[in-house]
């Protein structure tokens, strides 16, 4: 079964179950407020994904952390998505055979699950 990770009230995150729940693909949803990942499992995604697909810069935690100031380099990133998991761009999607889908892409979503 998919796991998506994520918070309930991001659009993003929104859209994509509404998705699975509209064409009756089953998955497991993990709220990352109340279930927070591992650095280990950030650094699973990574082996998967760039991290500027997985780090989220345009959201609000990103903003309230100031953290554009800081000029981040690629292991900044991790060390904040480590401490921050709301710096997780939503929602992360593991497919059963171990690829990782970041964001909502409903074409994209399409190509993957409906085929």
């Amino acid at each position: 079964m998919i796991k998506v990770y994520g918070i309930k009230t991001c659009g993003s995150v929104k859209k994509a179950l509404k998705f699975f729940k509209d064409n009756a693909i089953e998955y497991e949803f993990i709220d990352l407020k109340k279930e927070p990942v591992s650095c280990d499992k950030i650094d699973e995604w990574l082996a998967k994904v760039d991290i500027d697909t997985l780090f989220n810069n345009r959201g609000t935690k990103y903003r309230t952390l100031k953290l554009k100031e800081l000029n981040l380099d690629n292991d900044g990133k991790r060390e904040w998505l480590c401490k921050e998991n709301l710096l997780i761009k939503r929602p992360v999607i593991e497919l059963e055979n171990g690829d990782v889908v970041v964001a909502f892409d409903e074409e994209k979503y399409r190509e993957l699950f409906l085929k």
